[in-house]
């Protein structure tokens, strides 16, 4: 059938198409679900594995709070706002990737992650430790000097935190502070999880919201090995299990006895009890093939009352 004809086919004529051939009709208030899938995004963690994380993180951001009453005098609470998977590209091209302030988290001279504070968390953390009310509420201003001081101070409290709920880097702040994302060396390509979190006074209903972006890589730690992840196999062992596979492939093989060749008229001319002569001795053997190829010769035999070929010769294929 053209394409032409099967766009002028009406609806009804290709419902009775397909009920004539048994198809059943969909119910058209039926209605198929699809989970979203983001080909943008990695997923290179399980489920199980980002329940594992959630612990995590609920244990870091929790230090966090304890940190903040420390340091402000005053209880705070902080909780997980989001967990998120994302190539450092796309990060880096975010609207506020060159306006926040951020910190590279060290990890035995390795990038672990960032920790990125929005600009108007910066000044409200920083200006708090000044008991400067007047100057938190001017967001369009850079951090001075002694307000950038006081923010590291702030962060790396809040990096040490992270490191106590992680046992197997010891996490610190390098170098100092930068304001925009383009100042970190990371490829386009690395997966980033960023947690975000939001800390407020226990008795105020303002809250901040900072982030951590840190290398999936690095959390593998954390989360484990998903039952999914496994060993990449060695060439032999690749190499072993294809040649296992090629030899259970079923082939079919012919006995072929032999051949001759007749005339139309000799063939329609055919009846019971005649005698075709073959162009092969009685003594002659069988022939075997696979895939149209002669593989073996042998002699015909029986076996368990039926016709058997007993292997006599191996052929070179050709």
């Amino acid at each position: 059938m053209s394409d032409t004809a099967t766009r002028n086919l009406s609806r009804e004529k290709l419902q009775q198409i397909l009920a004539s051939i048994g198809s059943q009709q969909v119910d058209e208030s039926e209605k198929l679900e699809a989970a979203e899938y983001n080909w943008h995004q990695p997923h290179c963690f399980s489920s199980m594995q980002l329940e594992k994380l959630d612990n995590f993180t609920e244990k870091a951001v929790q230090g966090c709070a304890e940190k903040f009453t420390r340091l402000y005098h005053n209880d705070f609470n902080a909780t997980v706002t989001s967990t998120t998977q994302h190539f450092a590209g796309e990060l880096a091209a975010a609207e506020n990737a060159q306006s926040d302030y951020y910190f590279t988290i060290d990890a035995e001279k390795q990038i672990f992650g960032m920790f990125g504070i929005p600009s108007q968390t910066a000044i409200t953390w920083a200006t708090q430790l000044l008991g400067d009310s007047k100057t938190a509420e001017d967001t369009d201003r850079d951090l001075s000097q002694l307000e950038q001081s006081l923010l590291f101070d702030i962060a790396s409290g809040i990096i040490k935190a992270l490191s106590d709920s992680y046992d197997d880097y010891d996490l610190r702040p390098a170098g100092r502070i930068v304001k925009g994302l383009q100042s970190i060396e990371l490829k386009k390509t690395d997966e980033i999880c960023k947690i975000t979190f939001s800390v407020k006074e226990t008795e105020s209903e303002k809250s901040s919201e900072a982030y951590f972006l840190i290398l999936c890589e690095k959390l593998k730690p954390v989360v484990g090995q998903d039952a999914r992840d496994v060993e990449e196999p060695s060439s032999e062992t690749v190499a072993k299990k294809m040649l296992d596979h090629v030899h259970k492939v079923p082939l079919s093989v012919t006995a072929r006895l032999a051949s001759t060749i007749l005339t139309f008229e000799e063939v329609v001319s055919l009846q019971v009890d005649d005698i075709l002569l073959l162009d092969k001795g009685v003594n002659e053997p069988v022939e075997l093939t696979v895939e149209g190829k002669t593989i073996f010769r042998g002699q015909p035999v029986k076996s368990d009352n039926k016709h058997a070929v007993m292997i006599a010769e191996l052929c070179h294929a050709e």
